[in-house]
């Protein structure tokens, strides 16, 4: 760490610009707590007039006309003169507008947004992202060739139904996943799994002992390496700290976390039986199931009519069984991907240990780069050998679930033409005479005399129909058209576009897949082609060729990348701007007080707090190591010693603060946080803001107590009082 360039001037901090860096700092953050949208009315004639030139230059189909409802039981709304569209200010967008608001205002410049991206004293933003999201691919296609599910499913069995049993085995399993893979593939396949698991368990009340602990063992266990978490890289990178010099100063405080938890989730925090029973049932797989080839959930629309049908309870329950106890598993790609992550670890590792001190040339993702790319090659490979036979499965779901929705729809007809006919009999029952005969038109009774009369005016006996909002026409079009779609899909089946051997000409599968788009009944018949529907259409075929690769890369956290510069281009602001200087005599006073204990206290205890109020847990280390950073470069000029076992401390409890933060208080503490959120709410389990923090609470409270006391042990038997010499 260049200490000596840090800067210390804390002048600037009375200038307006540097007033208004904090507070975009601080409001930027607070938005990233709690997101919203801001409404933009768009004017009606700008926004027709945009997608009709759009439509003519075929970017995008035909806008869609409104359509009057003309319901008795509802009045008819006021057609609006605007559209509406809501932009989100969350994690995505709002450090980016900040840091624009910032450069228009000439509060930064280039050198910031340089050092915030580029890099400057130890941190390099961008090759600690292409490091992060080269190791996620590696760990993530593991994932997608269902290992993890598969392992969990193994630890599943060799628990049996001792319900405290596998409660431990699981959170051994993640605890160990974590380490070496990081806390991502567990939330997106551990999360999953355990809802699956609960769902299908006669006697577990609800799944929160379980996910609870699988969330806070998922952020324990990343904390021990490097490569497992990218606050971990933002840390060593600021510091020069070897990866197995991080490794071996973790390990002792993260296990021992870890063990002390586990017993303290079991029989404090969840000692229910409803929660975790001493036996659990878990309902019986038939065997038709049982015995079924798994199907490999990356294919779209693999599961087809199944997909479908979330809404029936029985179904559900019969997917979530299945998913857990007769799990897909794609041997060649899990073994190739251990392979390949256990080798790039191992030279990440040797290589960092080889070098002399903290800093060289050598970047860690020119190894995390290549075993990347060699992993993205096999499953392009693999993918590309099994084209055949994962189109057929998509096209059968594909088919299955045009099926059933033309079914679904001929049967709302049917039932809304039989509600036609009886409204229409309960009329003709309140007529006391023939003469009052009236019908029902546009949603209203209008007088027209009697049958004969109506007849005379050349209105038909289905016309009564047709005043009920059902006309002829539409019925027999929405009628012909499911029959249309049944019947095409039975022909498909039967029609002569396979070879002699049965198989389907591959000259003709992409042509047949583009063409499927656009072959539907009704309207769509006559849109053209747009540049929307061949990108649709084109990534309909590379999800169906390349399931594992579309898999992975929409699992990739992406969307890490632009918050985490933005994150340092706002942290960087603050370093110019006095701001971090400042926070760093306020940390040198503070140490100056309480010794090397009220360094490790204080640390956590502002790590945990940031993670909730400083953009994640990425943002908290980005702030916090730049504020170590000044503090040591304060220390240096005042002639103050800062002793070894002091600042090591102060980092140590930075590195277990941010990683343990993560299960604190707010889902917005880590990203990690936010994702295992959405996939609980897409599999029926709504966690509230207020329960996430009251569970949490006694967790992390334990968790950061433990932690901090072994530190506070370790580092006063291994560490020296001798200076820190940066």
């Amino acid at each position: 760490m260049a200490s000596e360039a840090v800067s210390t001037d804390t002048s600037q901090i009375k200038e307006w610009r540097s007033i208004v860096t904090l507070i975009v700092f601080v409001v930027t953050n607070l938005i990233v707590l709690f997101p919203f949208h801001v409404p933009l009315y768009i004017p009606k004639f700008i926004w027709h007039g945009l997608w009709d030139s759009m439509s003519a230059m075929r970017i995008v189909g035909k806008r869609p006309r409104n359509h009057v409802n003309t319901d008795s039981n509802e009045e008819i709304s006021k057609p609006s003169n605007f559209e509406i569209f809501r932009f989100p200010m969350d994690f995505s967008t709002a450090p980016i507008i900040a840091d624009l608001f910032l450069l228009a205002i000439l509060a930064i410049g280039r050198q910031e947004v340089h050092d915030g991206t580029v890099g400057a004293d130890g941190i390099s933003p961008i090759d600690i992202m292409v490091f992060f999201l080269t190791l996620a691919y590696i760990a993530i296609s593991i994932d997608a060739s269902g290992l993890i599910r598969w392992l969990a499913f193994k630890v599943l069995q060799k628990a049996g139904k001792n319900g405290h049993l596998l409660y431990f085995y699981l959170y051994a399993f993640f605890f160990a996943l974590a380490t070496f893979a990081g806390n991502d593939p567990i939330i997106l396949s551990g999360t999953a799994f355990l809802a699956y698991m609960t769902r299908v368990s006669s006697n577990i009340e609800h799944p929160r002992a379980w996910i609870y602990a699988q969330f806070a063992v998922a952020n324990i266990g990343s904390a021990i390496m490097v490569s497992s978490n990218p606050t971990n890289l933002v840390l060593a990178g600021a510091f020069g700290i070897k990866f197995i010099h991080y490794t071996a100063n973790m390990i002792v405080p993260v296990v021992v976390t870890a063990v002390v938890v586990f017993p303290f989730l079991l029989y404090i925090v969840f000692p229910g039986e409803e929660l975790i029973p001493r036996s659990i049932k878990l309902h019986e797989l038939p065997s038709e199931i049982k015995n079924k080839k798994p199907v490999n959930p990356n294919i779209p629309n693999a599961r087809g009519i199944s997909e479908e049908e979330e809404d029936d309870d029985e179904q559900t329950g019969t997917l979530s069984l299945e998913e857990i106890m007769n799990p897909f598993l794609d041997k060649s790609g899990a073994i190739f991907g251990a392979v390949v992550i256990a080798a790039t670890l191992i030279t990440i590792l040797a290589v960092n240990a080889s070098r002399e001190g903290g800093h060289g040339e050598f970047q860690v993702y020119w190894v995390s780069l290549p075993g990347a790319f060699i992993t993205l090659c096999w499953d392009l490979g693999l993918g590309w050998m099994n084209r055949k036979e994962t189109r057929e499965i998509a096209r059968k779901g594909r088919e299955a679930i045009a099926l059933a929705q033309a079914e679904r729809s001929q049967r709302r007809d049917k039932l809304h033409r039989e509600g036609s006919d009886e409204k229409t009999a309960q009329i003709l029952e309140r007529t006391e005479s023939p003469d009052d005969l009236s019908i029902v038109k546009d949603g209203q009774e209008s007088p027209l005399g009697n049958t004969s009369n109506a007849k005379g005016l050349g209105i038909k006996d289905t016309n009564v129909s047709k005043a009920a909002g059902n006309t002829p026409s539409t019925a027999t079009t929405t009628s012909e058209k499911g029959f249309d779609e049944k019947d095409e899909i039975s022909n498909d089946k039967q029609a002569p576009t396979t070879n002699p051997d049965g198989s389907r000409p591959a000259s003709s599968e992409h042509d047949e897949e583009r063409a499927g788009e656009i072959n539907k009944t009704g309207d769509n018949a006559r849109e053209p082609t747009t540049l929307a529907s061949l990108v649709a259409s084109e990534y309909r075929w590379l999800q169906e060729t390349f399931p594992t690769v579309m898999a992975v890369l929409s699992h990739l956290p992406l969307q890490l990348v632009p918050f985490a510069l933005a994150m340092f281009v706002l942290v960087q602001a603050l370093v110019t701007k006095g701001w971090v200087p400042v926070f760093a005599y306020g940390w040198s006073h503070w140490v100056g007080k309480t010794g090397t204990i009220g360094a490790i206290g204080g640390m956590g205890f502002l790590a945990v707090i940031l993670c909730n109020f400083a953009g994640t847990n990425i943002g908290t280390t980005i702030l916090l190591c730049r504020v170590v950073q000044a503090w040591v470069a304060i220390d240096q000029q005042n002639g103050t010693v800062i002793t070894q076992r002091t600042f090591w401390a102060t980092v140590y409890s930075m590195a277990i603060g941010v990683n343990y933060g993560a299960f604190s208080t707010a889902f917005s503490a880590s990203l990690a946080g936010m994702l295992w959120r959405d996939i609980l709410y897409r599999k029926h389990i709504k966690v509230r803001s207020l329960d996430f923090a009251r569970m949490n609470l006694p967790i992390i409270a334990v968790s950061m107590v433990v932690g901090c006391v072994v530190l506070i042990g370790e580092v006063y038997i291994t560490r020296s009082t001798d200076a820190y010499v940066s």
